[in-house]
């Protein structure tokens, strides 16, 4: 018996992209590639660094990874804003030249002799405020690169192309520092940057031309937007959430495998290279098995299967101390890693508008790289005073509790409408305020039949979120006791520019969707009126 593929789930995995689909787009493939060559360096750098500060001990030897990643606690607020506000292929340009040079600088110290621990810290936190300042710039290009539906397949790929680096890199880094001194890891880093400062001078990205009469976000303005969105979206405080039960507890592996490969497996340099290595590999392969894996699980089981799986590979590496077992384990470890990190980014992506997605990322980027700076300085401690196998026991415990919530905390990972909605109507207006007049009180007056109240307040309550993540300081639905089925809804906003931005590029078809839900259900047209404070 044939089967018939004319059925609509045959059409839906027909139609589904493949994990490799977004190579196809000339742009993001140019900088993919350029990107992996960075990675690489990077990685080679990292075992460079960590090798030098192996015998210093396990808490010195786990601020390569705090110093990395500290920075993100510092700067990925600022980066956001900066990244929303400017021309992001600028920004990347000027950020990717600071880190070359700060890497150009850190060679000429290694192969000069005067690369002390405490200055190889200083300049590692200083290319970790360059990728703190890069990331979320780079991140938000992502959707302007491929297609809506290639988005979960590009964040994998983002994912795969930093693993599979991470199985060159180190191998690469491990049999270099072996065969001819830390400083030439340090030096091929500092090349590493020359494609993507090409690819990024060759792109002319296209650019939408502003609106007339639209004012350029101020950075308080728009950091107070950008904090006010994520604190009214219920779907990216849940991914946030689901990052910070995933990130301390796996942060524990890539601070304390250097000691592992030492302490526990006897390994040289080279040896630890290869560890890393099959992260890598374990990585490629879970990039592969991704889009499968998740269209039978969904996002919230396969992030609980990726905790779970994490967790099994650091008792592996705990218990058994053998070289095999250890490899195995880091590629199981790898598999896990990309498809949680795959999840989150691509649940992220999916949910956010152009106008704010560099600051919401910002906020990710924060949970993630600052709980893998704290993760990592915590287990290096624990390490340091309790001893290796407490720190992979305890990581491994804390990333089984973070699966066992995926019930009661799920992801909330469904797909929004995150073009531009059909704009509100502009208010008609005898005076003409000025962009910064304010703040503006909006109030909209709605008819509703008594069989429809508790719906319109259900709606209602929706349509809240919407107005507070665009804008909205302050919120208000009232009731007329004189006459029951009149509403007047009420919110403020800071300024008349910010309230245009709510009319036009803020406002999105699931923002248009919350607004003609609650419509619907009133008798006629709502009536809008706009008051501006009087500064007395």
């Amino acid at each position: 018996m044939t089967s018939d593929t004319s059925t609509p789930a045959a059409a839906r995995a027909s139609a589904r992209p493949s994990a490799w689909s977004p190579l196809r787009q000339p742009v993001f493939r140019a900088l993919w590639f350029a990107q992996f060559a960075s990675n690489v360096g990077s990685w080679m750098q990292t075992v460079g660094a960590q090798w030098l500060l192996i015998a210093k001990g396990a808490a010195l030897l786990s601020l390569v990874q705090v110093a990395a990643g500290l920075p993100v606690l510092i700067l990925a607020l600022p980066a956001g804003v900066l990244a929303d506000l400017v021309d992001r292929r600028r920004l990347l340009l000027g950020v990717q030249g600071g880190m070359a040079a700060v890497a150009a600088v850190l060679t000429v110290l290694a192969f000069a002799g005067h690369l002390g621990p405490w200055t190889l810290l200083a300049l590692t936190f200083l290319l970790g405020c360059g990728g703190a300042l890069n990331g979320p710039a780079w991140q938000a290009l992502q959707p302007t690169l491929v297609p809506r539906d290639q988005l979960r397949p590009a964040s994998a790929l983002g994912a795969v192309n930093q693993n599979v680096a991470r199985a060159v890199g180190p191998a690469l880094g491990g049999l270099l520092v072996a065969a001819a001194g830390v400083g030439w890891t340090f030096a091929l880093n500092t090349v590493s940057f020359a494609g993507i400062l090409v690819v990024l001078a060759r792109w002319r990205p296209v650019r939408s031309a502003p609106r007339p009469g639209q004012e350029r976000e101020q950075a308080v303005a728009a950091l107070r937007a950008g904090t006010r969105y994520v604190s009214h979206s219920p779907r990216v405080r849940r991914i946030l959430l689901r990052s910070a039960l995933f990130v301390p507890g796996a942060a524990a592996l890539w601070a304390l495998i250097p000691l592992t490969a030492h302490q526990t497996l006897h390994m040289g340099s080279a040896g630890y290279g290869l560890l890393l290595a099959a992260v890598g590999f374990g990585a490629v392969g879970g990039a592969w098995a991704l889009p499968r894996v998740a269209g039978h699980l969904g996002g919230d089981w396969t992030l609980a299967l990726s905790n779970v799986l994490f967790a099994a590979a650091l008792l592996a590496v705990d218990y058994v101390a053998d070289a095999v077992v250890a490899f195995v384990a880091l590629v199981i470890a790898g598999t896990a890693w990309i498809w949680a990190l795959s999840t989150l980014n691509a649940a992220l992506q999916l949910g956010l508008p152009a106008w704010v997605r560099a600051r919401a990322v910002a906020f990710y980027l924060l949970v993630f790289q600052g709980g893998m700076a704290i993760g990592a300085l915590v287990w290096g401690l624990v390490a340091q005073w309790a001893g290796l196998s407490a720190a992979l026991v305890s990581a491994a415990v804390l990333l089984v509790a973070g699966a066992a919530t995926v019930r009661v905390l799920p992801l909330r990972d469904r797909q929004l409408d995150t073009d531009a909605g059909v704009t509100w109507p502009e208010p008609r207006l005898e005076l003409e305020p000025a962009p910064t007049d304010g703040p503006v009180m909006v109030t909209v007056e709605y008819l509703v039949p008594e069989e429809n109240a508790e719906a319109f307040r259900r709606a209602m309550a929706r349509l809240e979120r919407t107005r507070r993540r665009t804008g909205a300081t302050t919120w208000g639905l009232y009731r007329d006791p004189e006459q029951p089925d009149r509403y007047q809804e009420t919110f403020t906003v800071r300024s008349w520019a910010e309230h245009m931005a709510q009319h036009h590029e803020r406002y999105t078809g699931s923002d248009q969707e919350a607004e003609a839900d609650a419509r619907a259900l009133a008798e006629r047209t709502p009536e809008v009126r706009h008051a501006l404070m009087q500064h007395l």
